[in-house]
């Protein structure tokens, strides 16, 4: 039945722990801000940005720098000639720039 699965090759793709406990954590969020949007919905409001956002605005926003965050962290690692590139670092930094973005923005 999932015979066209096996033909999917993902082995270029980082999966380690923190992206594993990366993409839950995304998921989660996405299941809380659906059930906050159902049960306690938002008005935009003006940050240090000045636009007027929502959280699902917040949200992209934070995944989108995340992402980069990620990249940068890779690109720097791979540039000093570590092999065994460690994303708790950059996983951390994330989570602290989602927060700042929610907080702030």
């Amino acid at each position: 039945m999932f015979e066209w699965f096996s033909a999917i090759d993902i082995a270029w793709m980082a999966w380690t722990v923190p992206v594993a406990i990366f993409f839950g954590l995304i998921a989660v969020a996405l299941a809380v801000l659906t059930v906050l949007a159902v049960v306690r919905p938002e008005k935009p409001r003006r940050g240090l940005l000045r636009i007027e956002t929502t959280r699902g605005d917040r949200f992209f926003i934070s995944l989108l720098g995340s992402a980069f965050i990620c990249i940068i962290w890779i690109a720097i690692s791979v540039g000093l000639g570590i092999s065994d590139i460690q994303l708790w670092g950059a996983m951390g930094l994330g989570l602290l720039y989602g927060i700042a973005v929610f907080r702030y923005v």
